[in-house]
This record gives structure tokens, sequence and C-alpha cells, in this order.
């Protein structure tokens, strides 16, 4: 189906999001805050940038052996889905700041993350936040013939064991960000005309992805070749775990909060219509997990709280412990869902669980 008709339902005759939007409109008023980040975040900004680069520099530079050049390398990944998670993430959103060049300078982070800008938006602001869950429309579902995220995808034989295998797949995420897939993505979306904003100029969109993965090549890659007297595969081995290891930790918060029980995956009716309004359809399509857990909080950028975000992505993560409560007071008084799961490892357990119950024959799965 073309992604272009598939359509929302306008039926809300309760008026949830009319109500929840004043109500959270009101909640900045009353206290006088902004929606876009504050010192916290600007904090917190240092701190990751800190963890993401201070190990790249000491590899660099003081010539340690091989054991503690792993360790720094772990450190660099932990950080690297840190600076994604906090920085980027708001950034592409714009709620980072309320000033446009700021958004678009910590947005363009994902660069030194192996991304593109502009393929992010695409597949995740635009794809992802509108389609959320929506078979063959929102690419975050999708995960070729290797992984079954959706009862609507095909079964495949190796499903079965995928609840085991699918883990050591997450940590490929961003590596393949690095070799492949913004090159693949950025054909497809371009050739579909999608944007997030206006529609950039082919020229300069081919050029800008190709001049920053060749400066991404020389800084991780070329730059220690060049400075640390190793071998030139530990290199590559360094390069491969600290994309790994983010990998394997932003998969999973995004598997948390979507590929899980009790997460809806909802089709369009033979109109093309989906059954419910765009915001009422997140409430059905995203969990959030852990959100009394204030590491969590904070090491996730808000993304435990995926509810407050799908809703309202233009608000900054650090004010979503305080609208959740508006938010979840309002969907029970309207009788809708609000799904969270109270802690990160149930989360866990009901994702691989739920991989496990997609892995079986469809038939099996319907009795």
């Amino acid at each position: 189906m073309d992604q272009k008709t598939v359509r929302f339902s306008r039926k809300d005759s309760a008026q949830f999001f009319r109500t929840l939007n004043k109500r959270v409109n009101d909640y900045f008023k009353e206290n006088k805050l902004k929606k876009t980040g504050n010192w916290r975040l600007h904090l917190k900004t240092v701190i990751m940038f800190a963890i993401f680069l201070t190990p790249y520099f000491l590899i660099l530079t003081l010539g340690l052996p091989t054991w503690a050049n792993l360790i720094l390398t772990i450190i660099m990944g932990i950080g690297m889905a840190g600076v994604g998670m906090n920085v980027m993430h708001d950034g592409n959103h714009g709620a980072y700041s309320n000033k446009k060049w700021v958004n678009k300078l910590m947005g363009s982070s994902i660069y030194i993350l192996a991304g593109n800008v502009y393929n992010w938006q695409v597949q995740h602001n635009v794809l992802h936040h509108t389609y959320t869950n929506i078979h063959e429309h929102d690419e975050d579902m999708e995960a070729g013939r290797i992984l079954r995220f959706s009862k609507h995808a095909e079964w495949r034989k190796h499903h079965k064991f995928q609840h085991f295998y699918s883990v050591f797949l997450y940590g490929l995420l961003t590596f393949n960000w690095a070799i492949t897939t913004d090159f693949q993505q950025m054909y497809r979306y371009m050739k579909r005309k999608l944007s997030y904003g206006k529609l950039p100029n082919p020229v300069v969109n081919w050029s800008t992805l190709v001049i920053t993965k060749v400066l991404y090549i020389t800084i991780w890659i070329v730059l220690p070749l060049i400075f640390v007297d190793i071998a030139w595969w530990k290199v590559l081995l360094g390069f491969f775990i600290m994309h790994y290891v983010a990998g394997v930790i932003l998969s999973v918060v995004f598997q948390l909060a979507h590929i899980v029980d009790e997460a809806d995956t909802p089709l369009p009716d033979e109109t093309g219509t989906m059954k419910n309004t765009w915001a009422i359809h997140q409430l059905f399509t995203t969990v959030n997990f852990g959100t009394k857990n204030k590491l969590v909080n904070w090491f996730t950028g808000g993304l435990n709280h995926q509810v407050e975000h799908h809703i309202f992505p233009n608000i900054s993560h650090v004010h979503y412990t305080k609208i959740a409560e508006i938010v979840k007071e309002t969907a029970k008084e309207f009788n809708l869902p609000y799904n969270e799961y109270k802690t990160t490892r149930k989360a866990i357990i009901s994702h691989f669980k739920h991989l496990k119950e997609l892995g079986k024959r469809p038939t099996l799965n319907l009795q």
C-alpha cells in the first residue's frame, strides 16, 4: 500500500488531544517554562560528548595497551548511544532549543555517529512518528527477512529462533548506517520525494552524504591508523566494537517501546483509514518503561517516556517526567490506554517473549 493512502480518523467526539494539549500548555504557562531544553540538557550534552570523545583522544595520544583501548572503545559506544538519544534526537525534533541554528547544530551531531540528518528525519520524524507501528509504513518495524517485528509481516522458518539471535543483530544498527544504510535510504527517499520540511536539492543532498562519510572514515579509522602504533585490524575491531555497543543500546531502547506485547500493530481499513485519530493511535502503539528509574530516565534521553514523546515530539525530553502524570490522567479520564512497564527488566522480558510469539507459524499463533 502506498504510504500516502493512509489517513487517520478524525472522529474524536470526546476531543482527547485538544483537552490534553491544553492541559500540557497550561502546565508550561503556569510554571513559566519553555518546552525546549534547559541547563540540565546543556550539562548532559557536555557529559555525553565527554563520554563519547574523551576515550577517542586518549587512544590517539597515550599509546595505551590493547586491553585499555578495548575498554575505551566500549565506553565510546556507550557515549555514542548517549549523544544519539539525548542530543541528536532532541535537536532533530527541534526540541533542544528555541533557536533553529542550535537545533540544527545539535541535530548535526548525527554525522559523527555515522548517520545522516536527512535520512534520519525522514525515517524517524516522518515515517515512524506519523505511521507508528503500521506495517509497510513505519520503517522502524522493517527488518528485512531476518527478523519479524509484526504479525502482519511474512513468516519464515528461521523466525522461530529470532528471540535467540535478534540481540546479536541489534548491534549492527549504527555500523550499517556507516557503510550501506544511508546510501540505500537516500536513494529510496529521494526517489519518493520524501522530506521533513522542504525537499533538499538532490546534488546538495548527495554531496553532503558523500563528504560527511569521507570525513567520518577519516576521523574514526584513518587518524587512528596514522597516530596509533597498533595493527590495522585492531583499529577496525575497535571501530566495530564501538558501533556494536551503541547499536545494542539504541536498538533495545527502541524495541522496548514498540515491539512488545502491549504495543498494537493496527492496519488501515480498505479505504486506507485508521480506526483512531493520530494522537489516540500513539497511545495504542507506544509503551513506556522504567519511568521511575532516574538513571534510565537520564541516560535514555526520556525515550523510556515514549508515550509522552510520541504525542509531544517537539517538547524536550527533560520535561517528560513532569508532563507524564498529565498524559496518564487524561488518558484514564477518556478511557484510553496508557501502556507502561514498571521496570526496564519487565520490558526486556516482554520484548523477547513477543519475538518468540512472532516467530511461531502464523496458524499456530492464531490459536
